[in-house]
């Protein structure tokens, strides 16, 4: 994966350090400064992306508190050596996750989304990886991204038409649809192919 380019860097470094200062700082003139940066960063991603301030604002300068990394989670269910993805609205496939929520631990999230999703209840076999997205995934985007890969196993349900995905299917890695490249990609699939075959394998940590 290719390194973020220097302007997205900077942009994000302005954005994290305004962020964190916003929360600790009480003195009102800082604050201003601190305002100040944050809108900067968000000129800059706006400049450089075609995308409104407006949005970009909304998308990457709607947090408070101190700055940590988002975290998403993957899980991968397999049968007769072929793995479950869930078909999105928009025609790609993945892997069912998504967005830890706050007051969700990352194994209760996990369950939580593949019902959603794919219908189907599981439980938490193991964690095959831990990876920074923006090591492995595209596009990139103005935050950081912790991806926790888990494996499980499926012990009822079945898929119920729902607003984010329209069917699911178990595919050999031979025969992928076109996935959601954001979401995870071929090197992640074939990663967790790796792991349900080697009852040895070590979690990978980035």
């Amino acid at each position: 994966m290719e390194p973020l380019e220097p302007w997205l860097t900077w942009a994000m470094e302005i954005q994290s350090i305004a962020q964190n200062g916003l929360a600790y700082c009480k003195d009102v003139y800082d604050q201003e400064r601190y305002q100040q940066l944050r809108k900067i960063s968000s000129q800059m991603l706006a400049h450089k992306t075609g995308i409104s301030e407006e949005k970009v604002t909304q998308l990457f300068c709607n947090e408070t508190g101190y700055q940590t990394p988002k975290m998403d989670c993957r899980a991968a269910i397999f049968e007769d050596g072929k793995i479950l993805l869930v078909h999105e609205k928009n025609g790609t496939w993945a892997l069912p996750g998504g967005w830890i929520d706050v007051l969700e631990s990352v194994a209760s999230n996990t369950k939580k989304e593949v019902k959603e999703e794919a219908g189907l209840d599981v439980k938490i076999k193991r964690v095959i990886a831990l990876q920074d997205y923006k090591r492995h995934n595209q596009p990139m985007r103005p935050y950081g991204i912790c991806k926790v890969f888990l494996l499980c196993e499926k012990t009822g349900g079945q898929f119920v038409p729902n607003i984010e995905t329209t069917e699911t299917k178990y595919f050999s890695l031979d025969a992928l649809p076109k996935l959601a490249e954001e979401k995870c990609n071929l090197a992640q699939i074939e990663m967790y192919f790796q792991a349900n075959a080697d009852e040895n394998w070590k979690t990978q940590v980035d």
